[in-house]
């Protein structure tokens, strides 16, 4: 696997999101960068302004070339395998740690509800290491994109939720061993 990370010049204007406000804002054609993090299709990019995150679609402005998505298709009513749905939650990572949101703790519970011969619903019910973090929706936003990508899953909702309030302990050990606290 390639490592994207290190210091780049934007090649065109893009949106980047604001860590951890959330909030979206453009980046200027030329402004330097360094990319800390770039995991899940996703980069977090430091810039004079502090950190950033440019999601896939962006990629080329950052001169990396993402594989294209698959077409769009109709949605099957093949039985979901719920391990396809926590393996794309596992492609999933807060922006400011290098875990995926699963080997983090931070999703609490994942519903397949799929009626014999109809697409599934799937609900997810996760949390964030910090209540104010606002890049809450964003990450969410991605899981539920993610999970509308497994075969058979034609709906999926991600609820933020805070109780019970995350801690380090919610971290597996394989989310431990990468962070260095085992």
């Amino acid at each position: 696997m390639e490592d994207h990370t290190g210091p780049k010049i934007l090649t065109r204007d893009c949106q980047a999101i604001r860590i951890p406000s959330g909030e979206t804002f453009m980046l200027q054609k030329d402004t330097m960068v360094t990319v800390t993090q770039a995991l899940g299709g996703s980069f977090t990019i430091a810039t004079a302004q502090g950190l950033a995150r440019i999601t896939d679609e962006n990629a080329d402005a950052l001169g990396i070339t993402i594989a294209p998505k698959p077409a769009e298709t109709e949605v099957s009513t093949e039985k979901v395998d719920e391990q396809a749905v926590w393996q794309q939650l596992r492609t999933c990572y807060d922006p400011e740690i290098p875990v995926n949101i699963v080997d983090l703790g931070l999703v609490y519970d994942c519903t397949v509800e799929q009626p014999e011969n109809s697409p599934a619903k799937v609900t997810v019910k996760m949390t964030l290491t910090a209540p104010g973090c606002g890049m809450g929706p964003t990450i969410a936003a991605e899981a539920k994109a993610k999970i509308e990508n497994v075969a058979g899953v034609a709906e999926a909702m991600v609820e933020l939720v805070w109780d019970p309030a995350w801690n380090q302990a919610m971290i597996s050990e394989a989310g431990k061993m990468k962070l260095g606290l085992i």
